[in-house]
């Protein structure tokens, strides 16, 4: 039970890298757009508020903001994909 607590309470590393992959992702799929999904904008907000939290040390809230990051990249990534299918772009 103690080690589950101390990886709770350690810094969201893998989180954080999580975020990351998925932000890159979205990205590199949005630049052929005009302008990035909103989702995309919103997981950079995320991830930027991560960092910072990350630097106070709180790593709950920096854990949380990681985890949101990702899902509004996978969001985004998923939006660009889909209209991409609309358009006939592969």
């Amino acid at each position: 039970m103690s080690m589950g607590l101390a990886a709770c309470a350690g810094a969201p590393v893998q989180e954080m890298s999580n975020a990351r992959q998925a932000i890159k992702a979205a990205r590199e799929a949005a630049s052929e757009s005009v302008t990035a999904p909103p989702s995309l904008v919103e997981a950079e907000a995320l991830l930027n508020r991560a960092e910072v939290s990350l630097q106070r040390r709180a790593y709950k809230q920096a854990r949380r903001d990681a985890i949101a990051a990702r899902g509004k990249a996978a969001e985004a990534l998923s939006s660009t994909r889909t209209a991409d299918d609309r358009n006939g772009a592969s």
